[in-house]
């Protein structure tokens, strides 16, 4: 009996973190979507219904759009959180963005692949992972937008599942 009672309490538990993973999972959704403005490519992403964003649009400055998106709430630019996903078109062309993965891509610190969104086959950019910055573990993906870059970067692997069959998924852009 105590063999059974064992067996059936590992199930149950089993069972229930299933359950738990699997409602998590469908919370995500209906997502929400961001569209950027024609200006700067039309930038249009969709995200987890459970994330907030906090997203800045200027034509002045090194980087028209910069967003931060997180589940729940976005924590403060300097609290040293690790964002789920950071959207930025910055002013620096497309070479120049890649040439500050030279040196941590021949260190071994990050690999580096090439990447097409499914609505923009025909505009090829990259995939890095790996150390994006000094202690951060992420991925950063870049395309060329006409004299600009548009960079997607998750700052931690625990959002890896979502920037890749979410954000990645549903991107679009006109280059």
């Amino acid at each position: 009996d105590s063999k059974i009672d064992k067996a059936v309490k590992s199930a149950v538990a089993s069972n229930s973190s299933e359950k738990e993973k699997e409602f998590s999972e469908r919370e995500k959704e209906p997502l929400k979507e961001y569209k950027g403005p024609a200006a700067f490519g039309s930038v249009s992403i969709k995200y987890p219904k459970v994330w907030s964003a906090f997203i800045t649009e200027t034509d002045k400055g090194s980087v028209p759009i910069d967003g931060y998106f997180h589940p729940n709430y976005v924590p403060g630019l300097n609290s040293g959180t690790a964002f789920a996903l950071r959207l930025q078109v910055t002013n620096v062309t497309y070479a120049d963005e890649l040439k500050k993965f030279d040196a941590a891509a021949k260190q071994g610190k990050v690999v580096v692949s090439t990447i097409a969104a499914e609505s923009v086959p025909n505009v090829a950019g990259v995939k890095v992972d790996g150390e994006i910055e000094n202690g951060v573990v992420g991925t950063v993906v870049m395309f060329p937008l006409r004299d600009k870059t548009l960079k997607l970067i998750s700052e931690s692997k625990e959002f890896k599942n979502d920037f890749d069959g979410f954000i990645l998924k549903y991107l679009s852009f006109s280059p």
